[in-house]
């Protein structure tokens, strides 16, 4: 079975309110982007643009896993996300632009 490795860089994070959604992933590194982290609401987008290093982590997923984590992400939904695929790894990149959400500095969303 092909695993697929993918970036988380908000709430499901280690620590964050939706990690329990990744206890079948394994986790294999810690990683930056470069791009915008803004604040939706309580979750984050990330736009894939920008100067900001974003910190995330990487985890190798099923392909179960990953159709569960499109399914909470709102993939062919809301149009919120698209998941993209950079340098072999999955981004969820957020869709709706930036305006009228703050931008996190600190590209870390468990920082704020």
């Amino acid at each position: 079975m092909k695993a697929d490795r993918v970036f988380v860089y908000g709430s499901l994070r280690k620590g964050a309110s939706n990690y329990w959604r990744m206890e079948e992933a394994a986790f294999v590194s810690e990683k930056t982007v470069t791009g915008t982290l803004l604040k939706i609401d309580w979750y984050p987008g990330l736009i894939l643009s920008g100067e900001t290093e974003i910190k995330g982590e990487v985890y190798e997923v099923s392909p179960k896993l990953l159709e569960e984590l499109d399914q909470f992400e709102g993939i062919g939904q809301s149009g919120e996300y698209q998941r993209v695929l950079i340098d072999g790894v999955w981004i969820y990149e957020w869709q709706k632009g930036s305006d009228g959400y703050e931008i996190v500095p600190s590209g870390d969303w468990l920082s704020i």
